[in-house]
């Protein structure tokens, strides 16, 4: 049992991880092994996050007036955070793949920047690109027109010149 400077320091710290996070995923882990457990917390580290079993009216405390008051909406019965500190929608993969492999997890909800995530809402952002495809197509997207741009004034250069040529030549042609 812990003391209540023990769950004092527990809201503290889980406050703090609440600040840094940009993600908050809530699960129920009800029916994982020590083993699967194990796992999902090391593919969570991975992915940049972290994985805490805490009990409820502490969780309930120490999201309250943090980015991660929304979870509160989905804390009921044995419940498991996921802290996203890089990477959400890595972290949302993990979840959802570790999910559809056990099914004793349950995603149930979340929050991502301080807005609340259903759970079919962390499927759907697992199912995004990872964060440099996407960057990679947005820069794609941004240089597309510049490089339409000067293709084109190229292209009337191009005939410009192709004119010069022909008029070139037509004139070598008539003066012989």
């Amino acid at each position: 049992m812990l003391t209540r400077a023990q769950k004092e320091e527990l809201v503290k710290n889980l406050r703090e991880k609440f600040q840094e996070s940009q993600a908050v995923f809530v699960t129920t882990f009800k029916g994982l092994t020590a083993n699967e457990s194990n796992e999902l917390r090391r593919k969570i580290r991975e992915a940049g996050g972290e994985y805490r079993v805490v009990k409820n009216t502490l969780l309930r405390i120490a999201s309250a007036d943090t980015p991660a008051a929304p979870i509160q909406d989905f804390i009921e019965g044995p419940t498991g955070i996921a802290l996203a500190y890089q990477d959400p929608v890595a972290l949302a993969k993990v979840l959802l793949e570790f999910s559809e492999e056990h099914p004793a997890l349950v995603i149930r909800g979340g929050a991502l920047q301080g807005k609340p995530v259903e759970a079919k809402g962390v499927e759907a952002l697992a199912k995004l690109p990872s964060r440099e495809i996407l960057l990679a197509q947005l820069l794609g997207l941004l240089q597309a027109p510049p490089a339409r741009l000067v293709q084109l004034l190229a292209n009337v250069v191009r005939s410009f010149l192709y004119v010069l040529k022909a008029i070139e030549e037509k004139k070598k042609a008539e003066g012989q």
